[in-house]
């Protein structure tokens, strides 16, 4: 079993015995979530593809956030934000911009790009050293600037 579901098990039960309920759902929540892909693919996840589902998941509840703020629903919107902070103590600390900017640099340096004609292959080859540390969004932008 991998090192990030038996982490999640572990603090739901904690939550359990806490009492602390908001935070008990949301990692069930996230197991189910977990559980569901591992059906899905008909294997056992690895702890880069746990954290996969759970990106994907705040990213869900980042979304949620955004349209119960615009539809003036911020009591919706105050759930999500706390569920998103229970969500994030699961995934690994982001990088910063100067962090995500260094690496473009010399991922640009490594595959000889010069152009917006190379975008393509320095994004793959950056989201590979970035994995899960950082929204493509974030480091498109940083790639654009740099090689245009």
């Amino acid at each position: 079993m991998a090192e990030l579901l038996k982490k999640l098990q572990e603090e739901m039960k904690t939550a359990m015995k806490s009492g602390d309920k908001e935070k008990l759902s949301t990692i069930r929540m996230l197991i189910s979530e977990i559980k569901k892909v591992q059906i899905d693919q008909k294997k056992e996840l690895s702890d880069e593809e746990i954290i996969a589902v759970i990106q994907r998941y705040a990213k869900q509840r980042k979304e949620s956030i955004k349209q119960y703020k615009e539809a003036g629903r911020e009591d919706l919107a105050q759930k999500e934000e706390k569920e998103l902070e229970i969500v994030q103590q699961f995934l690994p600390q982001p990088l910063t911009e100067e962090e995500i900017e260094k690496i473009v640099e010399e991922t640009i340096k490594e595959l000889n790009a010069s152009s917006m004609k190379d975008m393509g292959r320095v994004m793959k080859a950056v989201m590979e050293k970035v994995k899960g540390r950082a929204e493509g969004s974030v480091v498109s932008s940083i790639v654009k600037s740099k090689l245009s």
